[in-house]
């Protein structure tokens, strides 16, 4: 697909509201948001991911890479509705209950929806004539067999629903571990057949009703983007039925950073990408030829982790102790050579736990060493000790008993202590006799101990480890790239806070758009820290004011002055001095959507709500409301955001129309 310059809004299907369908958003919910995109002058929806997820709100905790989420159909639309509703007391009496009581609010209720509509949804199969005998309608055969992955799917859905929804890890044995074939035997068993093929059926009906909304939006003239999550929850399908693909002995996450003193732990395996190689990426391969029947380009989220992930130990809670995979490493050997002995090594790569940060809490030295000796070994003739070989994370620590030495707050102080000391080293040794470096070396106890001498010959060897890591990253990277993104889909990148020299270069060969957003594209390391010039924008990027994990520019602009402050600095010609002050209007935000449309960057796709702020109309009493997600938290507010009126209105708001369109024609 050949490139052009255009202008687009990124929004989260559920958030679509239509005075048709008050619940949540729906995949028919695209049509009418289609029409108000193309008369406002937009040329590309954006997406958030629509995979189903099960129990799980949010869109990037997949629980399929391929199955579309069953909570985003129209129940209404389905062809026996009708019939059913007028003849059913039960099915009528549940559907009716459903609208009133999911009617429209600013926020919706996630987990009550889903099980009403699984709950419909299973009437309204129970009514069809599919599966009745363990043999599906022609239309239903042939969606099954141009779609490989439903077998899988069908047999992992139906195995969850008889375990409560429970993680597969906790299911007996013979289902945990289920070669192709077992798979194949179980899905073709009868007494199943019927349960299977409603899994199935539902997913016959998402794709009809999201490939009917995704033609009307191509016969608009618009593009549709989606978005592909990189991981995969451990819970998912995919990591159950392909374990060689994942590192369940692995998290991926993040290193420790100024706003992470821990750093992230994610939660979810983190990719074998030796066995996915070994397999021609036919995984990833399939999962985006799936998403190419409904998008014409893709996101591809935290682009980063295809050229190196930070993977830590799944026995571990925070992700100090985590390494990049794949990583290069250096040996006992090289340590040797440097003049470093057994015992400065040890000082270096393991934790020492002294006697004193227990004594300290519990006011007596034998209580101390008592709790002490259940985890660790004291070094003779020290006050030192270190971790035992069983002891294999700080999970163990946090688990551990001290109810017969210690009160609970005392023991929960002498677990944070212990897991503080756990991740206090130099040295990595992530497998046997493979060395790295700590990511937060520099603030060890044991580096804080070396002479001048010593902390410079490690240092050189650092940056010679960290230079055979660009390499195995830029590797890895680009024959990644050059199996996936063969196909019609424009890729996309989210390459935010990157500092590695071959991720801009890999990207541009491959043809994949970066992401800039616009408060954080600074020069860091300026004195002022000024706003890169719009004009300075790599043009191979996708340009937009916020997105589903920050505050929008209304929050911004009320809570980030310093920023503010800068922006207003870097674009004098649009505002007056003292605006940082002013209270956020329709007036500052088209300012705002305005100046940063000028980016040099081929798209432009501000949030829905960003473009919301043009008209006084549809700002929420709390502009806390009109986030997405919180990033580092979990409760029922995060992914249930609703845009305030329906989308109806905003076709009428002739006045916001012509504001959008006058930010597009100028982008």
């Amino acid at each position: 697909m050949t490139l052009r310059k255009l202008t687009g809004t990124a929004i989260p299907l559920g958030a679509l509201y239509t005075k048709e369908n008050p619940c949540i958003g729906e995949y028919p919910d695209l049509i009418p948001f289609a029409d108000f995109c193309k008369e406002a002058g937009l040329k590309l929806i954006q997406l958030l991911p629509v995979n189903d997820t099960g129990t799980q709100s949010s869109p990037y905790s997949g629980l399929s890479a391929f199955a579309l989420h069953p909570i985003y159909i129209r129940i209404k639309d389905i062809e026996n509705f009708t019939a059913i509703y007028d003849t059913n007391t039960k099915f009528k009496k549940l559907y009716d209950n459903f609208i009133k009581e999911n009617n429209y609010s600013g926020r919706y209720n996630y987990t009550k929806i889903l099980n009403q509509k699984n709950e419909l949804l299973k009437l309204l199969y129970d009514s069809t004539q599919t599966g009745q005998d363990g043999k599906p309608e022609p239309a239903l055969e042939k969606f099954i067999k141009a779609n490989p992955w439903l077998i899988t799917y069908c047999v992992y859905k139906n195995l969850k629903w008889n375990y409560m929804q429970a993680s597969w890890k906790t299911w007996h044995l013979d289902d945990q571990q289920k070669s192709p074939e077992e798979i194949k035997k179980q899905w073709n068993t009868m007494a199943f057949k019927k349960e299977h093929l409603f899994y199935a059926w539902q997913q016959f009906i998402a794709a009809e009703q999201f490939g009917r909304s995704v033609e009307y939006i191509k016969n608009c003239g618009l593009l549709l983007k989606g978005d592909m999550p990189i991981l995969m929850n451990e819970d998912s399908c995919d990591a159950w039925a392909n374990p060689q693909f994942f590192n369940q002995n692995l998290r991926a996450g993040s290193p420790a950073d100024g706003e992470n003193p821990n750093g992230q732990n994610w939660g979810f395996p983190t990719y074998n990408w030796k066995n996915l190689k070994e397999n021609d990426y036919s995984w990833w391969k399939e999962r985006l030829n799936c998403a190419s029947k409904y998008y014409d380009a893709y996101r591809l989220d935290h682009i980063l982790g295809f050229f190196r992930i930070w993977a830590i130990p799944e026995a571990d809670c925070n992700a100090l102790t985590g390494h990049t995979e794949p990583f290069a490493s250096f040996k006992k050997d090289d340590l040797y050579e440097l003049g470093f002995d057994d015992d400065r090594i040890r000082w270096l790569s393991k934790p020492h736990v002294p006697t004193k940060i227990v004594e300290d809490i519990t006011w007596n030295h034998e209580i101390a060493h008592k709790i002490l000796e259940t985890m660790c070994e004291q070094l003779h003739g020290e006050e030192l000790w270190l971790f035992k070989d069983s002891i294999k994370g700080s999970k163990q620590i946090q688990n551990a008993d001290l109810s017969k030495f210690v009160d609970e707050n005392a023991a929960n102080r002498i677990k944070e202590a212990l897991e503080k000391k756990w991740s206090d080293r130099a040295l990595l040794e992530v497998s046997k006799n493979k060395i790295i470096p700590m990511w937060t070396y520099g603030s060890s106890t044991a580096w804080g101990t070396l002479s001048k001498k010593e902390t410079e010959a490690l240092t050189e060897l650092f940056e010679g480890v960290n230079k055979k890591n660009e390499k195995l990253w830029k590797k890895q990277a680009e024959e990644i790239f050059e199996a996936i993104t063969k196909n019609k889909m424009i890729p996309c990148g989210e390459d935010l806070g990157v500092g590695i020299a071959c991720v801009p270069e890999t990207m541009k060969k491959h043809n994949i758009l970066g992401l800039r957003v616009v408060r954080w594209s600074r020069e860091w390391s300026e004195e002022g820290q000024p706003y890169v010039p719009f004009e300075d924008y790599t043009p191979l990027s996708v340009t937009t004011t916020s997105v589903h994990d920050s505050s929008t520019i209304r929050q911004w602009w009320t809570d980030e002055k310093e920023s503010v402050r800068a922006f207003i600095k870097a674009n004098e010609e649009l505002f007056e001095e003292e605006a940082a002050t002013e209270e956020f209007s329709p007036e500052l935000a088209e300012k705002v959507l305005k100046a940063s449309s000028s980016a040099a960057s081929l798209w432009y796709i501000p949030p829905l709500q960003d473009f919301l702020y043009l008209s006084p109309k549809y700002y929420l009493e709390n502009a806390d409301g009109e986030r997405i997600n919180v990033p580092g938290t979990v409760n029922d507010f995060n992914w249930t955001y609703r845009i305030p009126c329906a989308v109806e209105d905003l076709a009428k708001n002739k006045n916001l129309i012509e504001k959008i369109k006058k930010i597009a024609k100028r982008s």
